[in-house]
């Protein structure tokens, strides 16, 4: 929370006591991390691990599809307002961590710019939907909110054998 841009991050960080200039400084001189997913076309969110990104419609395709061909890449279709995205979205994050970057995860948020294109183009229904894509294909799906153990399971039986 520290460093991020956000101006209501800044403003809880001035109501800690610090000051303007810290804040810039530290906006400025963070560190970025690297760039793992096809094309550099990901935006990501700090602290979240390099496996972890968030995509909209201009990047999906170099950034999950392209990508797919060095490494399985699960997509959540999710929406803030969404409850069950809400309760998925760390659990998601816990198993891909366990992968340790052989498995990326990538979010998406149908309802912001044109991404709701995106839920169209892949027959997307409900919220949260999650698709396993490999070697430029959908592997898999499935939507709800689901303990680690089934997606677990799921990234198992979907991933290419080798």
């Amino acid at each position: 929370m520290l460093y991020s841009a956000h101006a209501r991050d800044s403003y809880s960080i001035a109501k800690r006591g610090l000051s303007g200039r810290l804040i810039l400084w530290m906006m400025c001189h963070q560190p970025e991390i690297p760039t793992l997913f096809a094309g550099n076309a990901m935006t990501y969110h700090k602290p979240s691990p390099a496996w972890i990104a968030t995509v909209d419609l201009h990047e999906f395709d170099t950034a999950v599809l392209a990508a797919s061909y060095e490494y399985p890449v699960l997509v959540d279709f999710r929406a803030d307002w969404c409850s069950p995205c809400l309760v998925i979205a760390p659990v998601l994050e816990r198993v891909i961590a366990e992968y340790d970057g052989a498995v990326r995860l990538a979010k998406l948020e149908v309802d912001a710019g044109d991404n709701m294109k995106l839920a169209g183009r892949f027959r997307v229904r409900g919220f949260p939907t999650i698709i396993l894509f490999s070697q430029g294909e959908e592997q898999g799906r499935f939507s709800g909110a689901h303990p680690a153990p089934y997606i677990r399971t799921f990234i198992e039986q979907h991933l290419p054998a080798g």
